[in-house]
């Protein structure tokens, strides 16, 4: 885990990487991956790695309320079905603490986020030609 600050360029490359390969390549998504929000001092980024990358990914964002946002959730599709998305987020979630904690899930995931203790708190909507449903997480 590490801020934006403690990030090293090359790991922030791979980190980007696979988020541009899965979200803009995979999911064919034309969308500016650089919100800014990378950089925000609150700003916590977990991955799992070896040597030649970056395995999986999700960001922490420190909302102004202090809840705690969960995004960016990715796993390299070779990687996929190992467990390490729920490594990430069984870490966000110990990261996070009692804080509440929010994310918006694309649908299909929406049981997945379940476990975790996630609900919906909204109805669906449709992001970059993708069905989404925000999800909370009581502190």
């Amino acid at each position: 885990m590490a801020s934006f600050a403690e990030l090293d360029p090359r790991t922030f490359h791979d980190l980007l990487r696979l988020r541009i390969d899965v979200f803009v390549v995979e999911q064919a998504c034309p969308y500016p991956e650089l919100d800014g929000r990378d950089v925000e001092p609150g700003t916590r980024h977990l991955w799992l790695g070896r040597a030649g990358g970056v395995l999986a990914y999700l960001r922490i964002l420190a909302e102004s309320d202090g809840t705690a946002r969960i995004g960016r959730v990715v796993v390299a599709p070779y990687e996929r079905g190992r467990g390490l998305a729920d490594r990430l987020v069984t870490e966000a979630l110990r990261v996070v603490g009692d804080r509440p904690s929010e994310l918006h899930a694309q649908s299909h995931l929406t049981g997945w986020y379940r476990r975790y203790g996630f609900t919906v708190a909204g109805p669906e909507y449709v992001e970059d030609g993708i069905p989404h449903v925000p999800m909370r997480r009581p502190g």
